[in-house]
């Protein structure tokens, strides 16, 4: 008589007694991301019951995740990070890093909420987009150790990685680009909390201040609702009370679209006799008639230099803390004539 063969276990097994699908088996044994440590394990677990020979992978880089601060007013993502987003997905691909994007309000990038979307896709990187981390996020940042780098953000305690535009001088040359045509009255329109703007708010401070007879006014805008119809509002009642203003240099381009949509409703002439300086160079830049001057963000060369300070942090967990500013390019348009000097 002969003796039976033990029976072979099958993929299909292991998901019945695991109560899961069995792609989710599959991808779990092939290594795959994307898959929560808690299912990881309990399929392991079952296979290795089971006795089912489970080869033993090679060691992938480590899951990421990408947390982007979504739109304050649409609740989507917002024109200025999708070339991030690009040069994220590109670069993660290109160096078979595992890599996930979720958006989410600044307000809620609590410890909690960011633990939960980690441990759910097993993530020990984190990238936050366009989120300047509160104390408490802080804290926990820095307990758990996590690698964290700040994307399109900075620390001024420099604690975490972070890569940006170069803010304060993109503001400062942006600004002496009206000064060198001849402009001392200049507005800034901005409104934001975040420090990347702050930044732009000082460089445009310094650049007047580093002429003589210049005067600045900065005007803060709500951001409630649309920032080309806010921007639209505020200039014109800018210029009411005081009409002596020739130029604005604005924190972006969809703020100066309503700059120059509120002078030209006015009867200036542009850039004549009111000249407008944008930032970011987004599309609407080059839509705007006449083309906006403006200042060139390479927001898809920002996002693959938030992939390789990830590789870099990884390799080494104790490094100093590193902060990269990435060059802002002038482009010309025809809202600023720079033909003429001061």
């Amino acid at each position: 008589m002969t003796e039976a063969s033990p029976k072979r276990f099958r993929q299909a097994d292991i998901a019945a007694r695991a109560g899961v699908s069995v792609s989710t088996v599959s991808r779990v044994l092939a290594n795959e991301p994307g898959i929560s440590e808690d299912v990881r394990r309990q399929i392991l677990k079952v296979a290795e019951d089971l006795g089912y020979r489970v080869k033993v992978p090679a060691k992938s880089a480590p899951q990421t995740l990408a947390l982007i601060a979504s739109n304050g007013v649409t609740g989507g993502l917002s024109v200025f990070y999708e070339g991030i987003v690009e040069g994220l997905r590109s670069e993660a691909a290109q160096q078979a890093m595992p890599f996930e994007i979720r958006l989410v309000r600044e307000a809620k990038a609590t410890p909690e909420i960011v633990r939960e979307h980690m441990e759910s896709l097993g993530a020990e990187g984190l990238f936050l987009v366009g989120i300047d981390p509160g104390d408490a996020l802080c804290g926990w940042l820095e307990e758990s150790r996590t690698p964290v780098i700040l994307v399109n953000g900075t620390d001024h305690e420099m604690r975490f990685d972070g890569v940006s535009p170069s803010n304060f001088f993109g503001a400062y040359a942006a600004t002496r680009r009206l000064v060198n045509a001849g402009h001392r009255r200049i507005l800034h329109l901005t409104g934001s909390h975040r420090q990347t703007i702050l930044e732009r708010i000082r460089g445009f401070e310094a650049a007047i201040a580093s002429v003589g007879g210049g005067e600045a006014r900065v005007i803060h805008l709500p951001f409630e609702s649309n920032a080309s119809f806010e921007a639209h509002a505020a200039t014109l009642a800018a210029l009411a009370e005081d009409a002596g203003f020739t130029a604005a240099f604005c924190m972006n381009d969809f703020v100066a679209v309503g700059v120059l949509e509120a002078v030209t409703e006015i009867g200036l002439s542009v850039p004549k006799d009111f000249a407008i300086v944008g930032f970011d160079d987004l599309p609407c830049a080059e839509m705007a008639n006449p083309r906006l001057a403006t200042m060139r963000v390479d927001r898809v060369a920002v996002g693959r230099e938030a992939i390789g300070m990830m590789q870099f942090r990884f390799r080494h967990p104790a490094a100093p803390a590193r902060h990269v500013s990435h060059a802002i390019t002038p482009v010309p348009g025809g809202t600023l004539d720079e033909g003429q000097r001061a």
